[in-house]
């Protein structure tokens, strides 16, 4: 089969044909002041542009926005015309019938002549994919919330010399007669190193290379992150809440063997602006554990796109930065953002292969803040002082030191518990990461895999000396990030 492609200007439409004179003036057929007085007005243009269009759509000379294929089976007006004419002389102004057989309009019957080409696998399941995503969070919303064995439990975390406040169930222990009570002092050290391992697993992974989708590109992706922590350490023993007892149902006094991997899958998606500038959106989820992260990336592309000659061995250089934080557990929050740079080279496998190196570098602030956290969740306190109000005008009559506001415990309950509701120290902390990655992409699919490490360890990455401290035996940490996406 052979193509014919026609593309041409309008052609110019004949007055003669679509004009008629009219005479002005008082009187009919004798114009004002002797002149003629003709002038022409120009009616059933729309019905003669028409006819000429479906000539030209016909012809091989079609406008300027008409693109026909045709068989080579299949005459042209005038080839047609022309044949009429030789069969029936006198006969050429009657436009002949194109063969029912053979002339008919693309993509209609099943005909082998297409006018695009047939739709990839991979576009057409595009539209199911979605479906399947969407699908995807909004059962992972509905699910319903309970305690994890990876769960934050930082009531645990305890200094050594305040431990007699408490019982390892977390119940309140009084003290000896005569004695004085050491109330539960929170553990700040165990706490930011806790935060830090927590923190290094949602930061932003910036899974992407330094080239965007491109002007009016979208991306979506299902992104799985693996995290290596130091489950042997005692604040993962501590301050996780570990499997409950299958039998009764009661917590566990610690975490005996965590898991040495903290997994995170999220959704992204990735819109395009144009002049290198691109945002994204995360959602994701940590199994065994309640918590969710959610956060947005920004990132502009200095460089990109350069193909030919000398600047096509330049590579692409793009930065941007990043912001996660999560929900799930009401101990305490969590913010962690970024700021990263990178360079990547495109490499052209075949005609639809895509195989895509990068190397980049990251910089990350991360903020731990706790809530008011009670360091023996098993007692009530307020049973515990049998609570009859507070030293307060109104409510009970002054003490000898005064109206001093504290708890009134009746029937020698004891108030000591009441002391036992903390909070720990704001964590600041910086980290510096270094990331090296590939993608592969055919057609609209794409894979992706990435690593990244410190590039200095966690305690040299402190400014400040008791973060240094804090973080000197610290390991460091890694993350293998995998993703498989579409890019339209």
């Amino acid at each position: 089969m052979s193509v014919k492609v026609g593309i041409a200007s309008r052609a110019p439409m004949p007055t003669s044909v679509v004009t008629r004179t009219r005479r002005s003036g008082p009187f009919p057929g004798k114009p004002p002041g002797g002149a003629s007085g003709a002038r022409t007005t120009t009616f059933g243009w729309r019905r003669r542009r028409t006819q000429l269009l479906i000539r030209a759509a016909e012809s091989s000379l079609a406008p300027y926005w008409y693109a026909a294929i045709v068989g080579a089976d299949c005459p042209t007006w005038q080839e047609r015309a022309k044949k009429s004419a030789q069969e029936s002389p006198g006969n050429t102004k009657k436009r002949p019938a194109a063969p029912a057989s053979r002339c008919v309009s693309l993509d209609v019957g099943g005909l082998p002549r297409l006018a695009s080409r047939k739709r990839s696998y991979f576009v057409r399941i595009r539209g199911p994919l979605a479906t399947v995503v969407v699908s995807s969070i909004l059962v992972a919303i509905g699910m319903p919330a309970r305690a994890a064995p990876m769960d934050p439990a930082i009531e645990r975390l305890i200094l050594p010399s305040s431990s007699s406040c408490r019982t390892d169930a977390g119940v309140y222990n009084a003290p000896a007669a005569g004695a004085a009570y050491v109330p539960c002092q929170p553990d700040n050290a165990a706490f930011k190193r806790l935060i830090n391992q927590y923190a290094f697993a949602f930061a932003p992974s910036a899974m992407h290379s330094a080239r965007t989708t491109g002007f009016g590109g979208f991306h979506i992706s299902l992104e799985a992150a693996y995290t290596s922590i130091d489950s042997g350490k005692d604040y993962w023993k501590k301050g996780t809440q570990g499997e409950t007892d299958p039998t009764t149902g009661a917590p566990a006094s610690e975490n005996a063997s965590p898991s040495g991997i903290l997994q995170l899958y999220s959704v992204k998606l990735r819109k395009s602006f144009g002049f290198g500038l691109e945002v994204a959106g995360a959602f994701g989820v940590m199994p065994k554990t309640s918590l969710w992260s959610t956060g947005a990336d920004i990132r502009l592309s200095l460089l990109e796109g350069f193909r030919k000659n000398i600047p096509g061995v330049i590579p692409d250089v793009a930065i941007g930065g990043g912001v996660r934080t999560i929900t799930g557990t009401p101990e305490f929050q969590l913010t962690v953002s970024s700021l990263d740079a990178q360079i990547s080279k495109p490499i052209p496998i075949e005609s639809a292969v895509v195989v895509t190196p990068w190397i980049g570098y990251q910089y990350l602030w991360i903020f731990g803040d706790s809530n008011v956290v009670d360091f023996t969740p098993a007692t009530d306190p307020f049973k515990q002082c049998n609570y009859g109000g507070v030293n307060a005008p109104g409510q009970a009559p002054p003490s000898a030191d005064g109206y001093t506001g504290q708890p009134i415990c009746n029937n020698g309950g004891q108030v000591w518990d009441f002391n036992n509701n903390r909070i720990f120290n704001p964590v600041r902390l910086r980290r510096q990461r270094l990331l090296l990655g590939a993608n592969v992409r055919y057609e609209t699919v794409m894979f992706g895999v990435q690593l990244m490490t410190d590039l200095v360890s966690p305690g040299d990455a402190q400014s400040g000396n008791a973060s240094k401290a804090a973080l000197r035996d610290e390991n460091r940490q890694y993350t293998g990030v995998f993703e498989l996406g579409m890019m339209f």
